[in-house]
């Protein structure tokens, strides 16, 4: 925020219908009123104008706001991670099984080739974090543009920006 947008937002009312505004060239206080009203979506038509106001891009992600970049013909979403993991994990259930199995206990999720076994229930939920980690990295490398594994990009999202804590509470299905 700049010294003039500052200024604007600490102006102090006269009365209940008018505002004392400090003196502002009208170039300023357009300036500062179209950035109040365009509080909405943050769009970028290059990425050289969004590597100009990148700290805005940046500030904007993170207030949950709609941000935008585009480069030739695609548009990119810039998203705070915390926001998205949260969203992904409401979205995106694990259907995770755990059964008990030959004195342990086994986990897998349908429809994923990842599987873990352990002695106890804790210790196949640990097994089952870290193949879910091996998964994720598989895909990054060279299972994205497979055609089984392609749409499981929001679970690898997931994966990726989650701790061991917050895989292990999904899981099991523990309150977000």
């Amino acid at each position: 925020m700049n010294t003039t947008e500052a200024a604007w937002r600490r102006r102090r009312p006269i009365s209940k219908y008018v505002t004392y505004l400090p003196y502002f060239s009208q170039k300023e206080i357009l300036a500062v009123l179209i950035r109040e009203v365009a509080m909405g979506a943050v769009h970028y038509d290059s990425y050289t104008e969004a590597r100009t106001h990148f700290k805005d891009l940046l500030d904007a992600a993170e207030q949950g706001r709609v941000v935008t970049v585009r480069r030739d013909a695609a548009r990119t979403a810039v998203v705070d991670v915390e926001r998205l993991r949260h969203f992904l994990a409401s979205i995106v259930p694990s259907a995770a099984q755990v059964v008990p199995e030959a004195g342990g206990w086994s986990v897998f999720i349908p429809g994923l080739p990842v599987s873990a076994d352990g002695g106890s229930f804790d210790e196949a939920i640990t097994e089952m974090i870290d193949a879910l980690r091996e998964y994720a990295d598989d895909w990054q490398r060279r299972l994205l543009n497979t055609p089984n594994h392609r749409d499981n990009w929001g679970l690898v999202q997931l994966i990726s920006f989650s701790d061991d804590d917050q895989l292990r509470d999904w899981l099991v299905g523990a309150a977000r």
